[in-house]
């Protein structure tokens, strides 16, 4: 009663204590203590028909099926004609791209009569400064410019359409969509006009190619504009999504024939630009290539939102990008290292076009077209890269010193890399199984910052102490965990909501955000809304077959499109997987449909199939960790390249509150899936580094053992047997027996703040206020005329 009245603070933890001094299967009528008497010694039953010694429950069959054969998957989007002679250039020789746009513009001294024209003569804000306007008021001045750099050697010149999304136009109240789209039509017309022209006048020269320039926005999805208050984004996904969509959509049809997604310092936003250009791809039924530019902003290494550049790719690569490069902040001296870091991890072209150097004191460039050729020079002599060019400070000056030097090297050789599950956070995290020691490679998905999970999570996030969630988080990567698994499913929780919010906190803190996500939710909408907040390359847990074959794949793609990886549960149309058949038929088929069908990288395929508890007491659930363990090793035979993964707290929840038990089978079940091929689970990360399987306490694992491999019938009740010989809250490779020298005096912690003596918590106030007087209900309908002669009738006599 001192807890269900709550009549002190502390009355739970005193519960628990006094409930450990009690025999567990003793009536609350004639209560026994444990061991009351002493320690008698502990008689458990002996086992019942066990497997013959020397039999290995585990083991795999001798005659194994071959391994399916799957078909290679074939995009349904053909590719543009443009992809052939710039794939010809990039393998024959180094290319060239032109250098920066504001820097010649800057040389016009322009006024703001030149960006207003007549167009704008009215309009009610200062334009000057808006250069992607000078399309439609000074087409003049942008022709030139494209002229000269290819004059100057460019190979493929880019449209001045940086900011040329309703997002950065808005800062000029140009954000409507025709405004917007005539500014990336036109752009493109032009530029494609200048390569025409200039080819017609070259005709040897060679084919030049124009670029849809779309840059990263003035906004960002990965930081907070507000220092109070970081969960805040100044902008959704979705609306930047759109506002690049209506960009693309633009260039396209002004007649582009790649697109450059260039000078990224936030991840995500780069991301919502892939996410709309698949769209986009799709609703067309042409896929254009496709070159992506991050920007590394100091000597950190790492974009403005954190990510290293390795990280970076591993966010990026399942666009698979016709190249990816690096632009800007850096000149090329200090560039290099990344260049040469990203030139090894991608299996793409590589570029890049750094600045003029360093700026100046007046934030200029100092920096020659000889000296910066020079300074590019160790690129090409180490074949790093595919293409060169320029960004702020450079000129067709620039580009022509970089090519006369730069043209006497081959280009960098396209290579592939190992397949591996890359994902990332704001560092990479490239997974590499070791065969012959699978515990040691096993990854740790940290389990305190799912709400099914932590009662102590799920509470701070229905109060809305996000401080306090945010701490669990740091405090699970400090523990090791390798990814951070969150989850809001609960009757409580707002999930969408909740997720963003949280979400967009951990992508605050550089501590927790290192590594990668987990996005778990059983609800598909919910699993979006973290995704479209999380730079790095997650993982989505789960889909599954329970809803058919078209739901299935319209989620895989859908998840593809975001760049994360998947978790697959065993669940068809008929129901959970729970035997060994079933797992593997049910998991080697939503492998078929993903590699086949959808396209999805093997490497990205997580299966989890169902982790399921055993020693509840009923025989049909003995087998089901041999039934995993056996599974693991199969599905990773006949779908190869997946993983496996399981939330390893399920095998154990008989035995909750027992914590040396419950701790001793998630350190044995590792310990046999692992060696089963078992790449990850749903874990308690600091646990899982203590309770090392070979520390475990011999003949706690003995009784483990035995229900986990179903070695004998009766090792559920011989388990509980021994189970209460045991303090409950001892470790695993600590194991003390309870009153193991006799009854010591049972010490249960005071009361903390009890509530004063003779106090009755459930008794009424003293003034009850009068019971409130109702007003009677009428209805709104009239009744016909026939009530009244009908309940006349009624009422006088009997009716016939």
């Amino acid at each position: 009663e001192d807890v269900l009245l709550n009549r002190c603070e502390n009355a739970t933890e005193r519960m628990l204590e006094y409930a450990a001094t009690l025999e567990p299967k003793c009536k609350p009528t004639a209560v026994v203590k444990l061991n009351a008497g002493g320690a008698p010694e502990v008689k458990i039953t002996p086992r019942l028909n066990p497997i013959p010694a020397g039999t290995d429950p585990l083991a795999p069959p001798k005659d194994l099926p071959p391994v399916p054969t799957y078909k290679a998957w074939k995009p349904a989007i053909k590719n543009s004609p443009a992809f052939e002679p710039l794939e010809k250039l990039f393998k024959e020789r180094i290319a060239f791209i032109d250098g920066a746009m504001g820097t010649m513009i800057q040389r016009y001294k322009l006024q703001e009569e030149d960006f207003r024209g007549d167009r704008y003569k009215s309009h009610s804000h200062e334009l000057k400064g808006n250069n992607d306007l000078l399309v439609l008021t000074r087409p003049d001045v942008i022709h030139e410019i494209h002229t000269a750099y290819l004059e100057g050697g460019a190979d493929i010149i880019e449209t001045n359409t940086f900011n040329g999304t309703s997002i950065s136009q808005a800062d000029y109240e140009l954000q409507a969509k025709e405004e917007v789209r005539d500014i990336n039509v036109a752009a493109a017309k032009l530029a494609k006009d200048a390569v025409a022209k200039f080819c017609a006048a070259n005709p040897s020269a060679g084919p030049r190619f124009v670029a849809g320039a779309v840059g990263p926005t003035n906004k960002t999805l990965s930081v907070s504009p507000s220092v109070e208050n970081p969960a805040f984004r100044g902008i959704t996904y979705d609306e930047v999504v759109d506002a690049y969509y209506d960009q693309v959509e633009a260039l396209y049809d002004g007649g582009v024939d790649l697109f450059l997604v260039e000078t990224i310092f936030d991840t995500l936003n780069a991301k919502a630009a892939m996410f709309a250009l698949e769209k986009f791809f799709e609703d067309k039924g042409v896929r254009i290539p496709v070159m992506v530019s991050g920007t590394i902003v100091d000597n950190s290494g790492r974009t403005l939102s954190g990510q290293t550049n390795e990280a970076f790719w591993n966010s990026m690569c399942h666009a698979k990008p016709f190249a990816v490069g690096l632009n800007c902040a850096l000149g090329a001296t200090d560039m290099k290292k990344y260049i040469a870091n990203l030139s090894k991890c991608a299996d793409c072209y590589v570029f890049c076009y750094p600045n003029a150097g360093l700026p100046n004191a007046m934030g200029g460039y100092d920096q020659k077209g000889p000296e910066m050729a020079e300074d590019i020079r160790p690129f090409c002599e180490e074949s790093l890269v595919n293409a060169i060019g320029g960004c702020c400070g450079t000129s067709p000056d620039h580009i022509a010193a970089i090519k006369a030097m730069a043209s006497a090297y081959k280009p960098r050789a396209r290579h592939d890399v190992e397949p591996l599950m890359r994902i990332s956070g704001l560092e990479p995290l490239n997974y590499t199984p070791n065969p012959a020691d699978m515990r040691s490679t096993f990854l740790m998905l940290g389990e305190r910052c799912n709400v099914a999970g932590s009662i102590i999570f799920k509470k701070a996030v229905v109060n809305g102490d996000w401080d306090k969630a945010v701490h669990i988080a740091l405090q699970q990567v400090q523990a090791g965990a390798h990814v951070l698994d969150i989850n809001m499913d609960d009757g409580l929780i707002d999930g969408v909501p909740a997720m963003t919010r949280f979400v967009n906190l951990l992508v605050s803190d550089p501590e927790i955000s290192r590594v990668p996500f987990m996005i778990d939710s059983s609800k598909f909408h919910i699993v979006e809304a973290g995704l479209k907040c999380s730079q790095g390359k997650s993982i989505v847990n789960s889909i599954s077959l329970k809803e058919g074959e078209e739901a299935f794949k319209k989620h895989a793609e859908i998840v593809k499109r975001h760049g994360a990886a998947v978790v697959v549960m065993a669940f068809d149309e008929q129901g959970q997987a729970a035997g060994f058949e079933d797992k593997v038929r049910i998991c080697q088929r939503a492998y078929r449909i993903l590699v086949e069908e959808v396209g999805f990288n093997p490497q990205d395929i997580i299966f989890d199939p169902n982790i399921l508890t055993v020693g509840t007491g009923m025989a049909e659930h003995n087998n089901y960790a041999v039934d995993f363990i056996r599974a693991t090793r199969e599905i990773k035979r006949v779908c190869p390249g997946c993983k496996i993964s399981g939330g390893v707290s399920n095998i154990a929840f008989s035995f909750r509150g027992n914590e040396a038990v419950r701790r001793a089978f998630h350190s044995a079940f590792l310990y046999h899936a692992c060696k089963a091929g078992m790449d990850m689970g749903i874990v308690n990360a600091a646990q899982v580094k203590e309770d090392v399987y070979e520390k475990i306490d011999k003949e706690l694992l003995e009784f483990v053992e035995d229900v986990l491999l179903n070695r004998c019938e009766n090792a559920t009740e011989r388990m509980l047997e021994y189970a209460a010989t045991l303090e409950p809250k001892c470790k695993p490779t600590a194991v003390v027996k309870l009153n193991a020298g006799g009854a010591p005096e049972v010490k249960i912690t005071p009361r903390l703040n009890p509530i004063p003596a003779g106090t009755d918590p459930l008794a009424p106030p003293k003034d009850l206020p009068p019971v409130p007087t109702y007003k009677a209900w009428k209805p709104a309908i009239k009744n016909s005329p026939a009530f009244e002669p009908l309940e006349k009738l009624f009422k006088e006599r009997i009716a016939f």
